[in-house]
C-alpha cells in the first residue's frame, strides 16, 4: 500500500482518516495512541519529532527518499484530499481554486479560532470524569467560542441563499470535514447549539456521513 494513517480515531487523527475513508482509499492503518509512550519510540520520532499523532506517509517514487511524510492533523487532512482524491466536482477533494481557499481558509480558521476552547468544552462538560470537570472553564470557552460561531453562522446563511449545504460548495468537501472536526467538540454546549441552529444542523449533517462512521470504527 502506498499511503500509512498512524493515529486512533478518537484523536485529531480522525481528520486524515475520515479523509481517506470518504475517498474510498486502501489505505494502511497503524492504531497508535497517543499514550502510553507509542509516540515517543525512536522509529515514530523518525517520522514526527514532535511526538504527535496523527502521520501520513505516502510512498512516493519521485519524492526526496521515495516518500512523503506529513504530519499535524489539518495538513495531513488536505494532503490526502488534494493528492489522493480527484477534483471532478464530486468528491471531498476541492475541484477549483475558490474551492481549494475555502479548504484552506476554513481549516486555518478552525485551528485558530477555535479548536482550544472547543477542546475546552468537550473536556469539561462531558468527557473528562465529573469529579474532575470544571464548569467554570466551559462557561468562559463558551463565551469565547460565540464569536466563532458567528462567524460560521453567517457564511452558512449565505450559503444557503446560495442554495449550498456545505462551506465551500453545494457538496461536502474537505472544508467542512476540518472545519466539522473540530465544532463537533462543541457540540454539549447545549446553549451554543441553541444559539447557532444552521451550525448545529450543518455539523450533524457532516458526521451523518458514511466515511466518517467508518472512520470511527478504525481501531
Amino acid at each position: 500500500m502506498s499511503l500509512t494513517i498512524y493515529g486512533i480515531p478518537a484523536s485529531r487523527a480522525i481528520r486524515p482518516l475520515w479523509a481517506a475513508c470518504e475517498l474510498g482509499l486502501n489505505f494502511r492503518h497503524v492504531s497508535l495512541p497517543y499514550e502510553g509512550g507509542a509516540t515517543r519510540t525512536a522509529d515514530f520520532l523518525a517520522l514526527n519529532p514532535n511526538g504527535h499523532i496523527p502521520v501520513v506517509v505516502d510512498e512516493r517514487p519521485e519524492a526526496p527518499g521515495g516518500r512523503v511524510v506529513v504530519w499535524e492533523s489539518m495538513a495531513c487532512a488536505l494532503y490526502v484530499a488534494r493528492h489522493h482524491g480527484v477534483a471532478d466536482g464530486r468528491s471531498i477533494t476541492p475541484a477549483a481554486p475558490a474551492e481549494d481557499a475555502e479548504a484552506l481558509r476554513w481549516s486555518f480558521w478552525v485551528m485558530a479560532e477555535a479548536e482550544a476552547d472547543a477542546l475546552t468544552v468537550l473536556m469539561h462538560r462531558m468527557a473528562m470524569p465529573e469529579a474532575r470537570r470544571k464548569p467554570e472553564l466551559a462557561d468562559a470557552a463558551e463565551r469565547r467560542l460565540a464569536v466563532p460561531f458567528r462567524v460560521i453562522e453567517q457564511h452558512l446563511r449565505e450559503q444557503a441563499e446560495r442554495g449550498h449545504e456545505y462551506l465551500a460548495a453545494e457538496r461536502f468537501t474537505v472544508a467542512d470535514l476540518c472545519a466539522a472536526s473540530v465544532l463537533n467538540w462543541a457540540r454539549p454546549s447545549k446553549a451554543l447549539m441553541q444559539a447557532h441552529p444552521l451550525t448545529h444542523a450543518w455539523i450533524l449533517r457532516c458526521l451523518d456521513r458514511d466515511g466518517y462512521r467508518a472512520a470511527r470504527e478504525l481501531g
